[in-house]
């Protein structure tokens, strides 16, 4: 019989089934491992999930079985757990917030290994906060996700648009610009979309925004389509649901260059220092609106 543990977790109690269940089997961590390091890693990913629904990318029998990705918050989850209702096309679906450290432990505790988040929060859904740029290679040339990302930023400058940089822990990059919250979603996706078309037409042997990957031709994606209404992106210091349980890690610019650097580059057991300093310090501070933005976008692509 697999244990059951009861961590104590600020002012919470967790009960873990199963603990010693190895998620990572090839790696030998176990369930017990991941919460911990969710635990861990806590006072820098809490600021990033508050408020914000998530969706749960879970697999109980760990990364060599099925998994499953869940919206609607489980009727057994505990009450003190923070929820939302948000609009879905057919009504509205209620989704967790992880506002505290106890939630985050409870997530793991449920074999949620991945939490994907929204990029707005519960209070205001339409109006999105972050707006994220997928850099998502065709193939293992990191080399070409480096390109990009250096390319994106250029772009990005021209706009007066902030960003920050940030490892996937799949296989490519995540560009991340800060939004004020004064725009529709629609209109950052129309915005990220335009932005993607003119960086590609800048350069069309590298970058392509075609979502079909037989059109791509060896090109690296620019994926915009995780700005619309009800779509989620991987939150910082999540985990992947890969060998090696490789983790997303943000990262200041001047380490793209790195020779080390790759999408994969830090896991759960091998975070190094990177709890030490954010080098997203500041990035929530310089938000923009995307109108201005656009404006000067329309100037470049005429």
């Amino acid at each position: 019989m697999s244990p059951t543990q009861e961590l104590r977790v600020g002012r919470r109690t967790v009960e873990m089934k199963r603990a010693d269940k190895e998620l990572f089997p090839g790696d030998g961590i176990t369930k017990a491992a991941l919460a911990e390091y969710y635990r861990r890693v806590a006072p820098r990913m809490l600021p990033e999930l508050r408020g914000r629904p998530l969706m749960l990318e879970r697999m109980p029998d760990g990364i060599d079985g099925s998994r499953f990705y869940q919206k609607e918050v489980s009727d057994y989850f505990p009450d003190w757990i923070h929820r939302a209702s948000v609009a879905k096309e057919d009504g509205e679906v209620t989704h967790v917030l992880c506002d505290d450290t106890a939630t985050l432990v409870y997530l793991a505790s449920q074999a949620c290994i991945t939490p994907h988040r929204w990029l707005s929060r519960a209070d205001r859904p339409r109006r999105p906060d972050r707006l994220v740029f997928d850099l998502d290679p065709s193939g293992d040339d990191f080399e070409g996700v480096r390109s990009a990302a250096h390319r994106l930023r250029t772009l990005l400058d021209e706009l007066e648009l902030a960003s920050g940089l940030m490892t996937t822990g799949s296989r490519g990059l995540h560009v991340v610009v800060p939004l004020n919250r004064r725009d529709d979603v629609d209109d950052v996706l129309a915005f990220a979309r335009a932005a993607a078309d003119v960086l590609a037409a800048r350069y069309p042997k590298e970058l392509t925004t075609e979502p079909r990957k037989d059109a791509r031709k060896g090109r690296l994606y620019l994926d915009v389509a995780r700005n619309g209404y009800a779509q989620t992106a991987v939150a910082p210091f999540a985990v992947r649901t890969k060998p090696g349980a490789p983790v997303a890690v943000p990262l200041a610019w001047d380490e793209l260059d790195a020779p080390e650097l790759t999408a994969r580059r830090w896991t759960v057991t091998d975070l190094g220092d990177r709890l030490d300093t954010d080098p997203w310090s500041g990035l929530a501070r310089r938000a923009r609106g995307v109108g201005p933005a656009s404006r000067r976008l329309e100037r470049l692509a005429a």
